[in-house]
């Protein structure tokens, strides 16, 4: 997801999708574990959203203007 698309979002849809994106995570971490993921960089590429839609939240709770 890129920085764009989170920005579009309103602050109710990024936290709904943190939440999605962890169940993912959590799906792929025991994926990992069992031998089972193939693509090792769909764990990374979630924990980066995870990080951009956090700090798109902590911008908007602080006012910080784009």
């Amino acid at each position: 997801m890129k920085i764009e698309e989170i920005r579009a979002l309103s602050s109710k849809e990024l936290n709904d999708k943190i939440n999605e994106l962890k169940q993912e995570l959590l799906t792929l971490r025991f994926q990992q574990a069992s031998g089972q993921l193939e693509n090792g960089k769909k764990l990374t590429e979630t924990r980066k959203t995870i990080a951009r839609i956090k700090t798109v939240l902590t911008e908007r709770e602080r006012g910080i203007a784009d």
